[in-house]
């Protein structure tokens, strides 16, 4: 959530910034500002003069004067008159509170200076390639599924069965491969000083809102009907939650998490999309990494972020590429954002496998989540939001895809990278 200070001192500043996102209109929020303030200022006023009242009446009885007498009983009748015109105000400034607090939800996040500005991902800037040397012969390559079905790892249409389109079903080495996959990814990012959770799948509005779901992407999850609870499009929800509204020391910064879990996105707006494989399911699992940061490091704990990302594809050998989005790609809560896109060989095209954005205290604000040094000078310490930043450590579907479709031999086989053999205990699949 944006800082409503900042809207309201700089707001030509802000409108700047917003625009290089798209159309939005802070006008509303500013003068709905303007009256919250103004109802703010009549408020304390009116508490001033009630204050005063009530200190005069002491006054008077402390001097002798009758308790019940007309003096001060006009003293008590007027700080009844104030104390009815206070109950007027409050449910009215209660209601602007409540407006521009809606309208600040639904604004993105500010593109970071250094973000490049564009409209679309066309214009989103390729920073490095890694691995060319690594993509297979052009002639004869299947896609991902086809070599799934044909080994008998990958089954769709009884998932389909199961459940509906955009599902699938990973059976004897489709299975182990995805739960190497997963080991192999945990086990490298805790190495690199990750702390490993469990959370829970389901999340519960306010902490969807918190992280930047909620209300703008409503129709992209999975709501249970009969409770607020909704099925995580992501774990990062649950891992920044765990710190909602508190107040952490500065010495337990940096907090670095990463988890597996399942996800599930409807994936509105995308039919006709990636409708064959495992690149666009309803149901889909990942190892998600999240920070929590100081923002003085928040910068240089991003590039950290993507290189632990890209760890995971040098590791697999697989080819990959990094860009850097521009203003009018970035997702919601981002700040800045770098996409890894891994090698399809059977589409010629670099695909999406990883994201890591800093959302700088964007989430920090709708989470309430701060930090404060308690050492050093009482006078200097403050409290102020941590940032946050989240990075996909990878998408595990994705990976499998890519490991298919780059590992395929004539035979019809598929060699297992070598980092994932000890996992498997196999070497072809």
């Amino acid at each position: 959530m944006l800082d409503i200070k900042q809207i309201r001192e700089n707001p030509e500043q802000v409108q700047a910034r917003l625009n290089l996102r798209g159309t939005y209109d802070l006008q509303p929020i500013l003068a709905l500002e303007e009256n919250r303030r103004r109802l703010e200022q009549e408020r304390i006023q009116l508490e001033t003069k009630s204050n005063e009242i009530g200190k005069q009446v002491g006054e008077k009885i402390q001097s002798g004067r009758d308790p019940k007498g007309p003096e001060v009983q006009a003293l008590r009748d007027q700080g009844q008159r104030l104390k009815a015109q206070l109950s007027e105000l409050e449910p009215q400034e209660k209601a602007l509170n409540a407006e521009i607090t809606a309208l600040l939800l639904s604004l993105p996040n500010l593109p970071s200076e250094s973000t490049p500005v564009g409209k679309t991902e066309a214009e989103n800037i390729e920073v490095r390639r890694w691995g060319d040397e690594y993509k297979p012969p052009a002639e004869a390559l299947l896609p991902h599924w086809e070599i799934g079905e044909n080994l008998g790892i990958l089954n769709f249409e009884r998932a389909v069965k199961i459940a509906q389109s955009r599902f699938v079903t990973l059976i004897g080495p489709g299975a182990a491969l995805e739960r190497a996959l997963i080991q192999f990814m945990l086990d490298q990012h805790i190495a690199n000083g990750y702390i490993e959770v469990i959370p829970p799948l389901l999340v519960n509005s306010i902490s969807l809102t918190a992280t930047g779901q909620l209300p703008k992407f409503a129709e992209e999850s999975f709501k249970c009907s009969d409770d607020d609870l909704w099925l995580i499009p992501t774990s990062e929800v649950s891992m920044v939650n765990l710190y909602r509204d508190e107040i952490l020391d500065a010495e337990q910064l940096p907090i670095y998490h990463c988890a597996y879990t399942p996800c599930f996105r409807r994936e509105a707006g995308s039919y006709g999309k990636d409708t064959r494989g495992l690149i666009r399911l309803h149901q889909f699992n990942k190892v998600e990494l999240v920070k929590l940061v100081t923002p003085e490091t928040s910068e240089a704990e991003h590039e950290r972020l993507v290189q632990d990302a890209e760890g995971i594809l040098q590791a697999l050998k697989l080819p990959y590429r990094v860009l850097e989005l521009c203003t009018g790609d970035l997702g919601f809560s981002a700040a800045k954002c770098y996409d890894l896109e891994v090698w399809m060989p059977s589409a010629g095209t670099y695909r999406e496998i990883s994201s890591c954005s800093n959302v700088r205290d964007f989430q920090a604000r709708r989470a309430n989540i701060r930090f404060k040094d308690t050492k050093g000078d009482k006078k200097k310490k403050k409290t102020d939001f941590v940032h946050a930043l989240n990075g996909t450590g990878v998408a595990i579907g994705r990976a499998m895809a890519a490991v298919l479709e780059n590992y395929q031999q004539s035979d019809g086989t598929v060699r297992v990278p070598e980092v994932l053999q000890p996992y498997l205990q196999r070497d072809v699949l």
